[in-house]
């Protein structure tokens, strides 16, 4: 009897424990079809979407740079679990940059904002920091959230690589809910004409005692108990002993738009530092990437001891050319198969000092062995080139053909 009571307790013990080593992080993924990436062991993000609204009791929050439907195509599927929800009570607020209209289709925005229970608002971002609303993420009950590369296009789920997370963190959802609370005020604030109360004066540093644990920017208007995004990403990058996998859009040492470009040397000095001490650093970048002074750069990292950089290109579709698609524009990295980060950043200037992007942090083994096995797949597809610096490469315009 003694030891069946034993057994029992070991046995509640064991679950009790595997119970409480639960990641609440999924790993989602989007492949541009007609290529040979797949990854089915990883969930793509229209279905996840749509089960997330699905669930939806009270609340649905979502914060977008753009909004770009199209019939027929898995972002009309995705708004019409959100106009369930709607019909059933769910209050939803719909966060959308001012910026962000230039490239949006006015029929999606519409199509919104018939909803019922959903009110759609545009934030002038710039207005606070001279950024934009750059994240792409929403939170559903303020129990669940996702924040992912995948923008409210229906481009991004179906024709580019993209990478997000899911969420079930109680803290992470909560934090990830205050700052979409301190935008959309923010937004009736600046609308008012006054002034929105700046929350940190100094750099934030994040709190790495956790598994799991939000970054985010810009670091003057985070709330309390988040970490500044521009801080964080070097200090991970210092820890690197071996190997960094990092893949992202575009990557510069100065700042995106057009005219002058400020100088930004947070990422840039980071990757060089840890090429300096041994690390192997695998950076993949789009093709959209090469051109101007950003080509340069990267060929200069290229030249370096331990630091390869690949270009990647994606094949155009059998229906023929899309407008700004055929594109890598997950924004991941992994650090040593121990530390993994994913989020909506670019890593060029005016992403993680002046515009609002969220990045999670995930301390976890097997996730970040995961998040470094889909660079991988990637990195060794016949859609990567080793960036050559010999070679003068054409500009490419992801908007014409």
């Amino acid at each position: 009897m003694r030891k069946l009571l034993l057994a029992s307790t070991l046995f509640l013990v064991t679950c009790l424990s595997a119970k409480a080593a639960k990641l609440d992080v999924e790993l989602i993924h989007t492949t541009p079809v007609e290529t040979q990436l797949e990854t089915p062991d990883l969930r793509d993000a229209t279905p996840v979407w749509c089960e997330s609204f699905d669930k939806a009791e009270k609340s649905i929050d979502l914060a977008q740079f753009y909004v770009c439907g199209k019939p027929g195509e898995p972002l009309e599927t995705v708004i019409q679990h959100l106009r369930e929800a709607g019909k059933r009570g769910v209050k939803i607020r719909f966060l959308m940059d001012s910026k962000g209209l230039r490239i949006s289709e006015k029929s999606t925005i519409e199509e919104l904002k018939k909803i019922p229970n959903l009110t759609f608002r545009l934030m002038d971002f710039s207005k606070l920091t001279g950024g934009i609303i750059h994240a792409k993420y929403f939170i559903v009950d303020t129990k669940e959230g996702y924040i992912g590369s995948q923008n409210f296009d229906w481009r991004s789920l179906k024709h580019i690589h993209e990478t997000g997370v899911l969420i079930d963190d109680e803290t992470i959802v909560s934090q990830m809910q205050t700052i979409f609370d301190f935008d959309w005020q923010a937004q009736q604030l600046i609308e008012a004409g006054k002034k929105v109360p700046v929350l940190n004066t100094e750099k934030v540093l994040a709190d790495e005692s956790q598994e799991c644990y939000l970054v985010a920017s810009p670091n003057a208007y985070n709330p309390s108990g988040v970490g500044d995004s521009e801080s964080e990403l070097p200090l991970l990058m210092a820890k690197a002993k071996k190997e960094i996998w990092a893949q992202v859009m575009t990557y510069s040492p100065t700042s995106y738009g057009r005219g002058i470009r400020p100088y930004y040397a947070v990422i840039d000095t980071a990757i060089r530092t840890a090429a300096q001490r041994g690390v192997q650093v695998h950076l993949m970048v789009a093709d959209w990437n090469l051109k101007g002074d950003a080509t340069s750069y990267l060929k200069s990292l290229e030249i370096l001891p331990n630091v390869t950089v690949k270009v990647v290109s994606i094949p155009k579709a059998k229906e023929g050319f899309i407008p700004y698609a055929r594109v890598p524009h997950t924004k991941a990295m992994s650090i040593d198969d121990k530390i993994a980060w994913v989020g909506t950043s670019n890593w060029e200037g005016g992403y993680l000092n002046t515009s609002r992007n969220l990045e999670l942090v995930i301390q976890n083994p097997k996730f970040a062995k995961r998040v470094a096995d889909l660079a991988k797949q990637l990195w060794n597809s016949p859609y990567a080139e080793e960036l050559d610096i010999n070679k003068d490469y054409p500009y490419i315009n992801p908007g014409k053909e």
